[in-house]
């Protein structure tokens, strides 16, 4: 009689095993944000009553989103494990393009706003075609191009106008229709709402889609996670990174539209320095300095921490020169408690 063997039950795939709630939410990125900002919060409805008022979160969210906007993009680079330290000078190179060349040739506003479309994306091309080219690291070859754009724009508008900044755009053609598209105020329950928030919106929904649901997403964490073997096993690392820079560039541009329809004149030194605050709302939300880690929801919570210190203060009446200490201290902070997070979930795979 022939005995049966018993056939060893096959090993569950540890990819269809069932996590935690808690561990779920202890791997999202964004987590540590999201406690920082629910204590930012609360802190500034205790010290200042003013912070409460619907009108002041109005205000509020228009300073999240000018920088919002522009940590979406550079979210996503850091992700790819790159930096872009022209990002602040790029918006300010964007505004004065449409400004100067629809000034300068009597052109309605629209063609200056295409016109600078090409050209800011063509920078974001040449900062990524450099990079893959030379191989230098990208904190070099953007911070050659940082200080390129922030001469030439001052060096540009004082020739071209004989000041430091362009002149009024506010009453040539087309200044109307694209205020209402880059810069107008939106009437909801009684309280003004920029356009840069319902953009800002948009821009977080749009890259949160592409990093979860796409091929591309999945390109760019492998390509911030380890460029040589995301390259082995196919993945077009230099399109990526291209892209990506090309990304930083178009969430400029967008940024610059609104500087320049919202304040129909561009002082050229403006946006100097404003680089470090994106990636310092790209670190709070969850990004990792090495890559491969991070998410556009992070980077715009991150945004909301930045904009509710940025006006609490002032609604708190305290020197805001106190402003940059906090930003500091969050920074670290975030830094320390990601990193305390993405160890203890790593222990407990």
């Amino acid at each position: 009689m022939t005995q049966a063997v018993a056939r060893p039950s096959p090993a569950a795939d540890e990819r269809l095993g069932r996590r935690s709630l808690a561990r779920r939410l202890l791997a999202r990125p964004e987590l540590g944000a999201l406690l920082g900002a629910v204590a930012v919060f609360v802190f500034f409805s205790v010290v200042a009553d003013a912070f409460l008022r619907a009108s002041s979160f109005s205000t509020v969210l228009y300073a999240s989103s000018t920088f919002g906007i522009m940590a979406v993009g550079v979210a996503l680079l850091m992700i790819g494990g790159e930096f872009d330290l022209s990002a602040g000078v790029m918006v300010t190179t964007s505004a004065l393009i449409t400004a100067l060349v629809s000034y300068q040739l009597t052109l309605n506003l629209w063609v200056g706003v295409l016109v600078s479309l090409v050209l800011t994306l063509a920078l974001g091309f040449l900062n990524g075609l450099l990079y893959v080219r030379t191989g230098l690291p990208s904190f070099i070859v953007t911070l050659g191009t940082f200080f390129m754009l922030a001469g030439a724009n001052l060096g540009v508008t004082k020739l071209v106008t004989g000041n430091v900044a362009s002149d009024s755009v506010r009453d040539m053609d087309g200044f109307a229709s694209a205020r209402a598209v880059f810069a107008a105020d939106v009437e909801i329950g009684g309280v003004q709402v920029n356009m840069t928030v319902f953009w800002w919106l948009v821009f977080v929904a749009v890259a949160t889609w592409i990093l979860l649901r796409t091929r591309v997403g999945n390109w760019i964490f492998a390509v911030g996670g380890n460029a040589a073997s995301a390259r082995a096993v196919g993945v077009p690392v230099d399109r990526t990174r291209i892209g990506l820079f090309m990304g930083v560039a178009f969430c400029a541009w967008l940024s610059g539209m609104h500087l320049v329809f919202a304040f129909a004149t561009v002082q050229s030194g403006e946006g100097v320095g404003n680089e470090f605050f994106y990636i310092i709302c790209a670190v709070i939300g969850g990004c990792l300095l090495t890559g491969g880690y991070g998410s556009a929801i992070g980077a715009a919570i991150g945004a909301f921490i930045f904009g509710m210190v940025n006006k609490g203060i002032v609604y708190a009446e305290w020197n805001p020169d106190w402003f940059k200490f906090f930003l500091g201290a969050m920074l670290l902070v975030a830094t320390v408690v990601n990193l305390v997070v993405r160890r203890r979930v790593e222990q407990s795979k």
